[in-house]
């Protein structure tokens, strides 16, 4: 009997998103004070009425002299007023009892109080300072003419005791931080903000900074950061959990010890309907189940329920699912509970380069990455001041690869009825955040050292190392500014050669060098286990016509047809005692103390998209690589060609 449970009824996106909204995570009381040094960022809760006069006395606004505006009746270059000066005040300083008489003036400095008497001010820049026998100030001569209350703030000019200051709902920035300091506010009082746990699930979660055991399957935990840090933006407070394991009574004591202390309990994992994700039935046994599952992709397998008056939400394991539920549909509950208004969002129109199919039946939010370029209308139309519509790409890589949302801009939400959408279709991008900018260039392609120096030398680029044929397949589509093409590809790369460099290539075995794997061929009908490289490397194409040259089967050597990602995966596998050799370069064996057997060189070149030579991005590239063998010099086995 399986203990699989299946997803029957899926709940519609928005249904979801109501039913987490209706949560009971507002917190309780709703309003705290917290000193004004740690009122930054908070939301005011009330509204805050000056209680005093800011400033509470007619203040000088410059350096100068404080004196009767009538006394400079008339006064200019060419006839100044003499006035005698009877004393000097200081910002901070008592003016005393003495008034300012016709005649007299007093020397003030920025922020000083206005001396009685007073009722103008002329700065020290129009005035002639006359000094007496003993070399102090006693008289000035006056350069303008002054109007009463000219360059004096009065008392109350920045605000007036009794008036409105701030009101409630208003995030507090520092320049609002500035404000109640003036106003003498020691304490502020906020929005409370909901304290949100966060607990991912699962035996083969490794907090960050502990060693994995790989051949357990160990992976580290994601999502507990990822989570927590977006909750914390969203205006939580969030407790962080040690991880449960899949077992229905660890799952249900971590959920039990967890819940009273949080108005809302994130989990992650352990919700789809395999027979290890158990929490659907603990929550059902602990609390109340509302939903399970979303027509969502990614976040099919999300859980709503309470437990007591905690609200709770179990999202899936996957960290693209995992956080594409979250910011859809949880983020804006926490804002809601803690008084946070909607962040500003951005969306442009832009042109889908490639084509993007669908199971329909579920809402898709799908990760794409933005280009800076235009399409080919725009283009055509010659007008860089009008309708500019900018090229997109998807990026969507599965919901369990962590670098789905890194390599994108924004996301693509498309109707679950649809199935397809057509290169050359114009799409709605909602833009991570209105600060989001395109790279500055696009590169696509062979996974190389020499590639990743040149990137380095760059401002903004962005480089996907996802193999020489993606990236030749997607130059051939007009994603990339610059494709990355190693060796002679299957398929030819259109376009301009920008720069061109020579790598060595060969075998990384144990240090050494050991006799028996001198050559390939030494591997073939042996049970010595052997790294490969995925077949989009080049890399890999050249091993495979080497291995074709020679008339050896690919099947006879253990592990040939298993491709690792990474330039330096299959050395990384020697290191480790996995595999008797690895595919892969000399500036890889030599970084990590290997062996190394070498076939020969590979060209490695830099081809340009042909329809975007004058991008400012490719001028940027050019003047780079014109510094290309300084940037090669300290790779091994690297020469610019």
């Amino acid at each position: 009997m399986s203990d699989r449970k299946t997803f029957r009824d899926l709940a519609d996106p928005d249904a979801a998103a109501a039913a987490i909204a209706d949560l009971p995570i507002a917190p309780e009381p709703p309003v705290e004070a917290v000193p004004l040094d740690d009122a930054a960022g908070r939301i005011l809760a009330e509204r805050i009425d000056a209680g005093i006069d800011v400033p509470g006395f007619d203040r000088a606004s410059l350096d100068g002299y404080a004196l009767r505006a009538g006394d400079t009746a008339g006064a200019d270059e060419a006839d100044p007023v003499r006035l005698e000066v009877v004393g000097t005040l200081h910002a901070g300083e008592a003016p005393g009892a003495a008034e300012v008489d016709d005649g007299e003036a007093v020397e003030v400095s920025t922020g000083a109080v206005m001396p009685p008497g007073a009722d103008a001010m002329v700065p020290i820049e129009r005035i002639d300072e006359i000094a007496s026998e003993s070399g102090a100030v006693s008289d000035v001569d006056v350069r303008t003419a002054v109007a009463p209350r000219e360059n004096v703030m009065p008392a109350g000019a920045d605000l007036a005791a009794g008036q409105r200051a701030l009101g409630p709902g208003t995030r507090l920035t520092p320049r609002e931080v500035g404000l109640l300091a003036a106003l003498g506010e020691e304490s502020v009082p906020v929005r409370a903000r909901p304290t949100v746990g966060v607990l991912s699930t699962g035996a083969e979660l490794v907090p960050p900074g502990e060693p994995l055991d790989h051949d357990s399957g160990q992976i580290h935990d994601v999502n507990a950061a990822s989570i927590a840090a977006a909750a914390r933006e969203a205006g939580a407070d969030v407790q962080r959990y040690s991880t449960a394991d899949d077992d229905p009574e660890a799952l249900a004591e971590s959920l039990r010890s967890a819940a009273p202390a949080c108005d809302l309990l994130l989990t992650s994992g352990s919700t789809s309907a395999g027979a290890v994700d158990a929490l659907h039935s603990v929550l059902e046994a602990e609390g109340e189940l509302l939903l399970h599952g979303v027509a969502l992709k990614p976040g099919k397998p999300t859980l709503v329920g309470r437990l007591g008056d905690c609200g709770y939400v179990g999202l899936p394991g996957y960290p693209v699912s995992a956080m594409m539920v979250f910011r859809t549909l949880v983020a804006p509950a926490i804002r809601e509970a803690a008084g946070r208004p909607e962040p500003e969002r951005a969306s442009v129109e832009a042109e889908l380069l490639e084509e993007a199919r669908f199971e329909p039946g579920r809402r898709r939010l799908l990760p794409v990455g933005l280009v800076e370029a235009w399409s080919d209308a725009t283009t055509a139309a010659g007008d860089p001041d009008g309708d500019r519509t900018p090229l997109t790409y998807p990026v969507d890589r599965g919901s369990g690869a962590t670098t789905s949302l890194s390599r994108a801009d924004g996301l693509v939400t498309v109707p679950a009825e649809t199935s397809y959408v057509a290169p050359g279709e114009r799409v709605t991008v909602e833009l991570f955040s209105p600060a989001v900018r395109p790279p500055s260039l696009l590169a696509i392609g062979e996974d190389d050292p020499g590639a990743a120096a040149v990137m380095d030398a760059l401002d903004r680029p962005r480089y996907l190392p996802d193999g020489t044929a993606a990236g030749v397949r997607r130059l051939r589509a007009g994603v990339p500014d610059v494709a990355v093409v190693a060796g002679e590809p299957r398929r030819d790369a259109e376009g301009p050669e920008i720069a061109a460099w020579e790598r060595e290539w060969g075998l990384a075995v144990p240090a050494g060098t050991p006799e028996d794997v001198a050559t390939i061929e030494d591997l073939a009908g042996s049970d010595l286990p052997f790294a490969n490289l995925a077949s989009g490397s080049g890399l890999r194409a050249a091993l495979d016509d080497r291995l074709d040259a020679a008339g050896i089967d690919p099947a006879t050597i253990e592990g040939y047809g298993v491709g690792l990602r990474g330039h330096e995966s299959p050395a990384r596998r020697v290191l480790t005692g996995d595999a008797a050799a690895g595919l892969g370069l000399r500036a890889t064996a030599e970084r990590l103390d290997l062996g190394f057997v070498p076939f020969g060189t590979q060209r490695v070149r830099l081809i340009g998209n042909p329809d975007r030579s004058d991008a400012a991005g490719r001028s940027a590239l050019q003047g780079v690589t014109d510094r290309l063998p300084e940037l090669l010099a300290s790779i091994s086995g690297y020469e610019a060609a």
